[in-house]
């Protein structure tokens, strides 16, 4: 049946090279290179569920009574878009089941770039001649965020709209056009004029997917066009050589079976585990606010670094030239996507690097990547814990100013532990490689000394 249909392509579009190039090209052997695969099916994923979607939502914060089925609502005014998505999960058949599918889509797309992009970072899977490719994910890293952020913003119930109200605190805090780009985003003082949401909804529905699609395209077809990098343990892998499975018939099932894998995990998890209740947290009024009030997980870490920093207002007399709310919002994830993006080229400046690589290296290998990647990444993951802080204190009791201040230091004398701790354990296990290498060659040549 292939011979066939290739027969069938190559006799009109003469696609017979292409072809035979496309089933015999070669994808290592290991299970961290799924993790992009991840990201691919989770993105496919979110595309489908969110055309559904569009079908019912209503992005217009116009005013309305809600007269649907859940009684506790009945009665309550709330906009338009909060109203279509209460009906959504409410109303509609698999309604519920393919809006939290999206929602979780969402989420394990976030993860598996990350957890993709830690795989890159520490084994050096960014350097010459695949720098392009490393700055697409990053990039891409950066639209999910803000689309995920985008996404739950448009509901409009309480958590959403208090969202939002921090956004716009964000926007203002730039120094010097921050009013003007608030004013430019929201159209008017916060809540914003109506013309938002319709805005927010195309960049969300279309512009941001649009971006994200073809970076994915793009950053696929240079995988290709380099070829996968690949483990030095195994026979055969060189630097000009790639040890594998062929595309067909050796990989394609197998990543067949990952979507469809994917696929069945996202839809149970979307039927058998609820997220984003909105209907308990109530329509959004400016006037209100929701007791410890939580963003999306991604979005943990920029909540945490709001929580964090001191009351530090730069003024000049009577003008506020840096509001607070910048270091937290602005500077702290300004400073770790440019240490993402300025990586491979410090690394090349430092090292004096600039050879083509196609083998990886294992974390061990380089001692100071691995201690500084650690460091940055003990950095986040504790900014990212205090945003939790406030559920500590409502779940477990620990005081908030006490977790405050402990944090506070935390994120300046554990990341500098790590560092030395990560560089030490490196060293050694290199150190005991070198050993147990000394003790296989002294013992192959005690067993060739008799026979001579």
């Amino acid at each position: 049946m292939i011979r066939g249909v290739v027969r069938y392509l190559d006799q009109r579009a003469g696609a017979a090279p292409l072809l035979r190039k496309a089933l015999r090209y070669v994808f290592p052997d290991h299970w961290s290179f799924y993790l992009g695969e991840i990201a691919l099916y989770a993105f496919l994923i979110l595309v489908a569920t969110g055309v559904y979607l569009t079908f019912f939502f209503e992005p217009s914060t116009a005013q309305t009574v809600y007269h649907g089925s859940y009684e506790p609502l009945r009665g309550q005014r709330m906009s338009e878009a909060y109203r279509s998505v209460v009906d959504l999960s409410l109303d509609r058949k698999a309604g519920l089941l393919i809006r939290q599918t999206h929602h979780w889509a969402a989420d394990v797309f976030v993860v598996a770039i990350v957890l993709h992009l830690l795989r890159i970072f520490f084994t050096g899977a960014f350097r010459k001649p695949r720098q392009l490719t490393y700055y697409i994910g990053v990039t891409m890293l950066v639209l999910a965020l803000l689309e995920g952020f985008l996404g739950y913003s448009l509901v409009d119930d309480l958590l959403s709209g208090m969202g939002l109200a921090i956004a716009y605190s964000v926007a203002l805090s730039l120094p010097f056009f921050g009013a003007n780009l608030a004013l430019l985003l929201w159209g008017a003082p916060f809540p914003g004029d109506s013309s938002f949401f319709p805005r927010m909804y195309i960049v969300h529905v279309l512009i941001l997917p649009l971006l994200i699609g073809g970076l994915l395209a793009l950053h696929l077809t240079l995988i290709v066009a380099r070829k996968h990098t690949q483990f030095r343990a195994g026979p055969g892998r060189e630097e000009r050589t790639v040890v594998g499975l062929p595309a067909f018939p050796g990989y394609a099932p197998r990543t067949i079976g990952l979507a469809f894998a994917v696929a069945a995990v996202l839809f149970l998890l979307g039927g058998l585990v609820q997220v984003n209740p909105i209907w308990e947290w109530g329509p959004f009024h400016v006037a209100e606010a929701t007791n410890g009030a939580q963003p999306d997980w991604y979005l943990g870490w920029l909540i945490g670094g709001l929580r964090l920093v001191p009351n530090w207002d730069w003024t000049i007399g009577d003008y506020t030239l840096v509001p607070n709310p910048f270091w937290g919002g602005v500077a702290f994830p300004l400073v770790v996507f440019a240490l993402l993006y300025a990586w491979p080229s410090l690394e090349r400046r430092v090292t004096g690097d600039d050879r083509v690589h196609n083998l990886l290296d294992r974390p061990r290998d380089h001692p100071w990547r691995t201690a500084i990647g650690a460091a940055l990444l003990t950095w986040v993951a504790l900014v990212f814990l205090f945003g939790a802080a406030d559920r500590l204190y409502a779940s477990f009791g620990i005081s908030y100013p006490a977790q405050l201040w402990v944090f506070r230091v935390a994120v300046w004398v554990l990341p500098v532990l790590v560092l030395v701790v990560a560089r030490r354990v490196c060293l050694g296990l290199q150190e005991r490689e070198r050993i147990e290498h000394d003790r296989e060659r002294a013992e192959r040549e005690g067993e060739l000394e008799p026979a001579r």
